[in-house]
């Protein structure tokens, strides 16, 4: 199966701020994904005015059990949620046993 892991900085793209609380995000996660494990992360980049940016970050895995998550929906979908440029995207192949 496949498991998708998504990147999602939380600063805004326009204001370049932390808009929406990271409680609150995880909240508007759990209310658009039918499942996920989400873990809070620190990312930074580079813009290319060389200002080094730092932002709350979330890393959010998603199991697709039944080749039915539509990656493309969801990350334009997240985009507008949470007013973002771009959502970093990594796919792995994974072997389960459910138990």
């Amino acid at each position: 199966m496949k498991k998708f892991i998504l990147f999602l900085g939380l600063n805004d793209k326009d204001s370049k701020q932390q808009e929406i609380t990271t409680v609150n995000a995880y909240k508007v996660l759990m209310n658009y994904l039918d499942g996920a494990t989400i873990t809070d992360a620190t990312g930074f980049y580079r813009h290319e005015d060389g200002a080094l940016v730092v932002e709350k970050s979330l890393k959010i895995e998603v199991l697709d059990f039944d080749g039915s998550f539509d990656l493309r929906r969801t990350v334009a979908d997240l985009k507008k949620l949470f007013n973002q440029e771009s959502i970093a995207v990594q796919t792995e192949f994974v072997s389960s046993e459910l138990l």
